[in-house]
């Protein structure tokens, strides 16, 4: 049986064109726990063989431990198979040392960034969760015009934010007389939360194209509610939902993950959707999911699961609760 051959888009006017399934770098981070590093190498090079073609990092996933996996995983890669973005402005875990807009650090970040990555160069940099600067004009006089400054050096070929508030990220694309090539939204296109799906008029007009990921809500809609870290921002009347929704799932023998990258993955109005893959049957599975259509019983099961775990959640998102902590931190640590 001939191998699936996955869709691709074009990323607006870069002239990328992405799969749309890309490979997402938080969990070479080990944000969702320990790893086969031996296996996640061969996943990787299997993932690129099947076609998937866009790989999503950042210094924030492991501190660095992603980016160093990536570039010592692609030695000997050539180059011209796979596109690769990156993020700066977010660091550390302490609070303290966690953000820095700057554009000197972000321009040292960046930097250091490709080292890790054995690169010259990235085909897109990315300013880390907007939301955390201390203001979006900081962001629109600082951040970004550094990285514009790295545009223009050939450190990277475009450049774009990420974000977890829509409301902050259009606000960004609306105040900045510099050209965004891309915004990254997370945990917005979901079979529990698909607000994003308000937007997509709102970023044809402007041009921008739209890059998903976390179609599973980093974990909210895995078996069980197994794959839910401890860290996860979301409220208890959330995490119920979604473990509520996937026993329903496996009551009705069908998989809630492949149901929720199905969903975010149909979306044309999105170029690519990042999820992490550290296996060889996570790459296949995941290929299937984004590239297969739904049988009619799991159609049914999905919009069941929506209409009566999902739609009666009062609030579907956890925007606000991580920013609120974070500053409470700050503040308190200010003030010692």
């Amino acid at each position: 049986m001939a191998m699936l051959q996955i869709p691709r888009r074009l990323l607006g006017d870069t002239g990328m064109v992405l799969s749309i399934l890309g490979m997402g770098g938080s969990g070479y981070g080990s944000a969702y726990g320990t790893f086969d590093e031996k296996e996640a190498i061969r996943s990787l090079k299997y993932a690129l063989d099947r076609g998937i073609n866009f790989i999503d990092t950042a210094y924030w996933y492991g501190q660095g431990a992603s980016e160093h996996f990536i570039g010592n995983a692609l030695k000997g890669v050539p180059r011209e198979r796979y596109f690769i973005a990156t993020k700066v402005a977010r660091y550390e875990k302490e609070a303290t040392r966690m953000f820095d807009f700057s554009a000197e650090k972000v321009t040292k970040s960046a930097q250091e960034s490709l080292e890790r990555l054995q690169l010259d160069y990235v085909d897109l940099l990315q300013v880390h969760d907007v939301e955390f600067a201390p203001s979006i004009d900081v962001v629109i006089e600082s951040t970004l015009p550094a990285l514009q400054r790295l545009k223009e050096r050939g450190l990277c070929r475009y450049i774009g934010i990420t974000g977890y508030p829509l409301s902050t990220l259009k606000a960004i694309v609306d105040k900045s007389p510099l050209k965004i090539d891309s915004v990254l939204s997370y945990c917005r296109l979901t079979l529990q939360d698909p607000s994003l799906v308000n937007e997509f008029s709102y970023y044809k007009a402007k041009g921008i194209p739209l890059i998903n990921a976390s179609p599973v809500g980093m974990g909210l809609l895995t078996e069980g509610g197994k794959g839910i870290p401890q860290w996860h921002p979301a409220s208890p009347e959330i995490k119920k939902a979604a473990i509520d929704a996937s026993k329903y799932c496996s009551e009705h023998g069908v998989d809630i993950t492949r149901l929720a990258i199905n969903y975010s993955a149909s979306f044309k109005e999105v170029t690519t959707t990042l999820v992490s893959m550290i296996t060889k049957t996570m790459v296949d599975s995941n290929i299937e999911a984004s590239c297969l259509p739904l049988t009619k019983k799991e159609a049914e099961v999905r919009d069941y699961i929506k209409r009566a775990f999902f739609d009666p959640l009062n609030f579907k998102h956890w925007e606000g609760i991580e920013l609120e902590r974070y500053r409470k931190t700050i503040k308190s640590a200010n003030l010692q």
